[in-house]
C-alpha cells in the first residue's frame, strides 16, 4: 500500500506486504497464519460482492448511486474512461519500460444484444487502427458475442485477431468460470490454426487445469497463467491458500517445459520470490499485474531487468474490474475508502 492506515489506539494498521499489526502496544500480535487466513476470507467477500447479480443491477441502473459513489475508487484501477486517455496513458507507461494489455469495458459486458457486442468490437478494431495502439488485447468471449453464439463470438474473435496480426500485436482470451472453460478452449483451439497470435488464459485453482495445460501446451503459444478469480465450488477448485500457490508455480514449470511463452500473471509478492528463488522466474516470458494493484512492487521486477507487463482497462463499467482488484490486494480496501472519502485518488502511473 502507499498509505498507512492507523485508527485509534486498538484498530488494525496494514501495511505495505498486506499483513496487519495492532496500534496497542500491549496487545498481541496475530501470527501469519492468522493474518493470511482473514485476507482470503476478504478476498472470497469481495468476489461474492463482485459477481452479486443485485450489485451488479445496482451499479449499472440510471442515475446509480453506488457507481456515483465507487468512481473515486475505481480510478485508482482504471486508466481512463475513454480511448484517447487511455492511449496517453499506456504511453506514458511504456516510456517507463512497461508492457500493456487493453481491455475495454463495454456498458454490457456480458452482452446479448448484437449492437452492444459488434460496438465493443469496434471498439476494439478502433483502437489497433491507432499508431500507438497496445501491443496486447484481452477480453471475455463474453464481451464479444458469446450469449447471443458460440458463431458470434468466434467470428468477432478471429476479425480481432485478424487485426491485431497486422499491428503486430497479440490477442489473449481470458477464461470463463467452470462451466464455460470447455467453450473458451474450443474457440482458442479453433482460431489459433489460423490466428498465432491468439493466446488464452489457464486459471490455477480449477482442478481440470493441468489437463488443459498438456492438451494447450505446444512450443511458442502465449498462455497467461492466473491463480482464478471466480468462485467455485471446493470439489472444482482450490481456494486461495498454500496448496494454490504451489499449484500455480507447477503449472508455470510445466507450461516453460513444454515451450509454452508464459505471462506469469500474479500479485503475490510470495509466490514470485519463491519463482525467483526456484529459477522459474527467469525461464517466463513476463511478469503480468493488474493496472493499479502493487506497482512498486512492479517496479522493483522492472528494476532488476524482469520484462514486465500492466493489464489496464478503459471504459466506464468498472464494477468488475474494481472488486477484483481489491481481491487481489484486499488491504487495499483501505485505500478505496479514502479515494472516496477524499474524492480524487493520487494517480498509479507515478508510482510505477
Amino acid at each position: 500500500m502507499n498509505r498507512e492506515f492507523e485508527v485509534g489506539n486498538h484498530w488494525p494498521r496494514f501495511v505495505a506486504n498486506g499483513a496487519y499489526t495492532t496500534g496497542s502496544p500491549t496487545a498481541t500480535a496475530p501470527t501469519a497464519t492468522s493474518q493470511r487466513a482473514l485476507l482470503e476470507a476478504a478476498a472470497e467477500g469481495l468476489r461474492k460482492i463482485a459477481t452479486d447479480v443485485r450489485c451488479r443491477a445496482a451499479f449499472a441502473a440510471p442515475g446509480s448511486a453506488l457507481q456515483e459513489l465507487l468512481a473515486p475508487a475505481a480510478r485508482r484501477y482504471v486508466l481512463a474512461p475513454d480511448r484517447a486517455g487511455f492511449l496517453g496513458g499506456i504511453g506514458a507507461l511504456r516510456a517507463k519500460g512497461y508492457r500493456v494489455t487493453a481491455e475495454f469495458t463495454a456498458s454490457d459486458q456480458d452482452g446479448d444484444d448484437p449492437d452492444r457486442v459488434e460496438h465493443t468490437v469496434t471498439e476494439y478494431l478502433a483502437l489497433l487502427a491507432h499508431g500507438s495502439a497496445p501491443d496486447r488485447l484481452g477480453f471475455d468471449l463474453g464481451q464479444v458475442g458469446l450469449s447471443v453464439s458460440r458463431g458470434l463470438a468466434l467470428a468477432n474473435t478471429g476479425r480481432i485477431a485478424a487485426a491485431a496480426a497486422l499491428r503486430g500485436a497479440e490477442v489473449v482470451l481470458g477464461m470463463d468460470r467452470s462451466p464455460g472453460v470447455d467453450t473458451v478452449l474450443s474457440v482458442h483451439e479453433e482460431l489459433s490454426r489460423r490466428h498465432p497470435n491468439l493466446g488464452v488464459t489457464l486459471q490455477a485453482q480449477l482442478h481440470r487445469t493441468e489437463d488443459d495445460v498438456v492438451a494447450v501446451a505446444r512450443p511458442g503459444r502465449r498462455v497467461r497463467l492466473v491463480k482464478g478469480a471466480h468462485p467455485e465450488a471446493r470439489h472444482i477448485a482450490l481456494g486461495r491458500g498454500p496448496a494454490l500457490d504451489d499449484r500455480f508455480l507447477h503449472l508455470a514449470r510445466m507450461l516453460v517445459d513444454r515451450g509454452v511463452r508464459v505471462s506469469l500473471a500474479t500479485q503475490d509478492p510470495a509466490v514470485l520470490a519463491t519463482a525467483e528463488e526456484t529459477g522459474l522466474l527467469a525461464r517466463v516470458s513476463e511478469i503480468e499485474m493488474l493496472y493499479g494493484v502493487q506497482p512498486e512492487l512492479l517496479r522493483h521486477h522492472r528494476d532488476t531487468g524482469r520484462p514486465c507487463r500492466i493489464y489496464a482497462t478503459y471504459g466506464t463499467n468498472w464494477w468488475l474490474h474494481l472488486l477484483q482488484r481489491l481481491t487481489e490486494h484486499p488491504p487495499m480496501v483501505l485505500n478505496a475508502l479514502a479515494d472516496i472519502a477524499q474524492g480524487t485518488p493520487p494517480s498509479p502511473t507515478t508510482a510505477y
